[in-house]
């Protein structure tokens, strides 16, 4: 099976399903560190990272930015010193889909690489 990291986003209509409870919790595993939100009565899967300072912070902010417009996909980003915080939903279909966790394990993929450029 194929890392979510690996997979690409596929475009998202308005009329595409939101995954559903049990979806979700099949795919979590795969992104065990974000955590499934509710805003506004959206669920929405965040985390947030940590980095020594700012500039790493921004550094990371601008390498998710960069997979986000190549993906077509993008999220909130919080950027502050030491820490982002990423927030992925869907927003045509108001709710998370296939994409939201394709790009959260991405995001950690980055992170990952990060990690060990330090």
């Amino acid at each position: 099976m194929t890392a979510l990291h690996e997979h690409h986003c596929e475009a998202c209509r308005p009329d595409a399903p939101r995954l559903s409870p049990e979806e979700i919790a099949a795919l979590q595993p795969e992104v065990p560190q974000w955590q499934v939100v509710e805003c506004e009565g959206i669920p929405m899967l965040e985390r947030t990272y940590s980095f020594r300072n700012f500039r790493e912070a921004l550094d990371f902010t601008n390498r998710v930015g960069e997979i986000a417009e190549a993906e077509g996909h993008h999220p909130d980003l919080l950027t502050a010193w030491g820490k982002v915080t990423v927030t992925w939903w869907s927003h045509k279909i108001r709710g998370l889909h296939r994409n939201d966790f394709i790009m959260a394990a991405k995001c950690d993929r980055l992170y990952a690489e990060a990690a060990a450029a330090r």
